[in-house]
């Protein structure tokens, strides 16, 4: 539908275009305009909400010029549904009709002929049905979203330098080549969800979900109901969801899992199958990222909806790196040599930063450092592209710690720690970005979610200046990028009357719509191709194309941290018996000794109970 057809010179009611073609999707538009992340005005506005801002100015100016004119009722009741519902504000008739700028007898005959002609919808806010609130149907939001992008184009053709468009951006005559690929906002539901008291969230307090929880105005209107999110760290998000699996009842509709704890918390009984629950065709499980669709599954059936997918990728200088003439290291030897030559404690400048805290954070780096040598921390059958995960819960697996290779990871560790800064030993998943991002530190390891700390802050000297990698490979092994992130699904023990419900509102908060309303308000973390190659999304981030690009080259891969059971127990055990190697108390052959006869210990008293 073009402009023209949605918005007449006349003040009558607008001809009825062909409907769009019907998806499965049951959504309708929404967005939000705050970033915890990133700065400034230009950033905190979606384009369409800039568009409305200019034609609402627009329109003042030609009434403070033409005293005759008389805008078009259609068009500026138009502009009032499309920015409140960006902003997440409830519509009335009422209101609407305020907008009209005419009489109320003939705008309420306007409204009710852009709800004919399919133009609006109305959702019922009482069990009553009497009152209802307005909202631009997908008609409206797909004419409006073409408006959006070619007042811009127009504006940069007619008042641009030349009258030409830059040519840094790709455009052919009717529209951008990339414009069909573009994901439209986050939709609201036709009929509001029923859940007694709202719907409750336990999630980790990762700056993807305190995205989720800054927009929460906007999920509330999307869903129709209030939404009650608690935030908890790692350790203690794993403790309360056990907790809460032994409870008669759930405390929450929705749950989020870290990837290794699936297995775990399936034998425990914490996570319900989610084809109880939902039509999983309906989640379109092809878009999703493969490493991070197959680890939401635990003996073929999956427990989870992937809400995050973030690997650990190494971040490094970009600057530093060509004015020291070294190449983007793609092994363990390189990155040591560039470690070293860009170790400079005198200067306050140190090689790279990791994870080394005692416990669950070195755990997991030693976990990932044993996939870099090519080995993984349970004894999984090899296959092409990685490993084969598919029978983890059949539990015939032993732990492989202290191995050759695990042997070559420790001394590699070991290594690193010459070109750390002095506070390695108690840097964990956030300490080790933020030096990065302050410019103290030439590369990190670190999770995509962790980019915002530098990418959304123009201060910091590695704003523009980082590049992404998979983690460089020891000898004989290829290159990865462990993935991480988070599931999110529905306890077992929610009572079967809320399920339905509890799975509708997953579905939205995990839509393509929501991933890049995440990601547009500072996350930098997606679990879906689509969002990735949205062109917006690309705009965003050099992040989600390199990430792309490792998924299709099968560099993403989760079995460097398996979803076993025990696993959360042998991570803390590696990540204490290291720490001691690394503060020079054991050498690294009695640390991997001491860290598998534990392991194995724990695996035992597992399968004996």
């Amino acid at each position: 539908m073009t402009e023209s057809k949605l918005f007449n010179s006349n003040t009558t009611a607008p001809r009825r275009a062909h409907p769009p073609e019907q998806s499965a999707k049951r959504y309708r538009s929404m967005d939000g305009s705050n970033s915890i992340f990133q700065k400034g005005a230009s950033q905190d506005k979606t384009e369409m909400l800039q568009v409305v801002s200019f034609l609402e100015n627009f329109c003042e100016e030609l009434e403070e010029v033409i005293e005759v004119f008389a805008p078009n009722p259609f068009f500026l009741m138009s502009l009032f549904l499309i920015r409140n519902h960006i902003e997440g504000k409830t519509v009335t008739p009422t209101s609407l009709i305020s907008a009209a700028h005419i009489p109320y007898a003939t705008a309420s005959r306007r409204v009710k002929e852009m709800i004919e002609t399919g133009l609006i919808e109305q959702r019922p806010r009482t069990s009553s049905g009497k009152s209802f609130s307005l909202h631009p149907s997908e008609q409206l939001l797909d004419g409006w979203m073409q408006l959006s992008t070619r007042i811009r184009r127009l504006a940069e053709l007619e008042f641009g330098a030349s009258g030409k468009r830059p040519e840094s951006t790709d455009y052919y005559f009717g529209g951008s080549y990339m414009a069909t690929k573009s994901i439209p906002p986050l939709q609201v539901l036709g009929e509001p969800l029923k859940l007694a008291g709202g719907v409750r969230v336990l999630v980790h307090g990762d700056p993807t979900f305190m995205v989720m929880e800054t927009l929460k105005r906007q999920f509330e209107q999307a869903i129709g109901l209030p939404i009650h999110q608690r935030a908890f760290s790692i350790d203690r998000l794993r403790e309360e969801a056990l907790k809460n699996a032994e409870r008669p009842t759930s405390r929450y509709d929705i749950i989020a899992v870290d990837l290794p704890w699936i297995g775990e918390f399936v034998e425990k009984g914490v996570l319900l199958p989610l084809d109880e629950a939902v039509d999983l065709a309906r989640l379109d499980p092809a878009d999703f990222h493969t490493a991070g669709w197959k680890a939401a599954h635990w003996g073929g059936r999956a427990y989870g909806v992937p809400a995050q997918t973030t690997p650990e990728l190494l971040f490094y200088r970009r600057d530093q790196f060509a004015d020291a003439g070294l190449e983007p290291p793609a092994t363990t030897d390189e990155l040591l040599d560039a470690a070293r030559a860009l170790h400079d404690p005198q200067r306050g400048r140190y090689g790279i930063a990791w994870n080394a805290a005692r416990g669950t954070a070195l755990g997991h780096t030693f976990l990932t450092t044993l996939s870099d040598f090519g080995q993984p921390i349970v004894d999984l059958d090899e296959i092409a592209g990685g490993f084969d995960t598919e029978n983890l819960h059949l539990r015939n697996y032993r732990f492989t710690i202290d191995t050759t290779v695990g042997l070559r990871a420790a001394e590699y560790l070991m290594e690193l720690l010459k070109y750390s800064p002095p506070d390695i030993l108690s840097m964990s998943w956030y300490e080790r970005i933020r030096p990065f991002a302050a410019g103290r530190v030439a590369m990190a390891y670190g999770y995509t979610l962790l980019a915002p700390y530098f990418e959304g802050d123009s201060s910091s000297p590695a704003f523009g200046q980082t590049g992404f990698l998979p983690h460089p490979a020891g000898p004989g092994a290829t290159q990865v990028a462990p993935v991480g992130g988070y599931v999110m699904g529905i306890p077992a023990n929610l009572p079967e009357e809320r399920r339905a419900a509890a799975a509708e509102a997953l579905r939205v908060f995990t839509s393509p719509e929501a991933q890049k309303l995440y990601v547009q308000n500072g996350s930098r973390t997606n679990p879906r191709y689509s969002v990735g190659a949205d062109p917006e999304v690309r705009r965003s981030s050099a992040i989600f194309e390199a990430v792309d690009a490792m998924s299709w080259r099968d560099e993403l891969q989760f079995w460097p941290r398996p979803p076993v059971p025990e696993i959360s127990d042998v991570i803390r055990i590696c990540g204490e018996e290291l720490h001691d190697m690394l503060r020079g108390i054991v050498s690294p052959a009695t640390a991997l000794s001491r860290a598998q006869a534990r392991s194995d210990e724990t695996l035992e008293n597992k399968r004996r109970s």
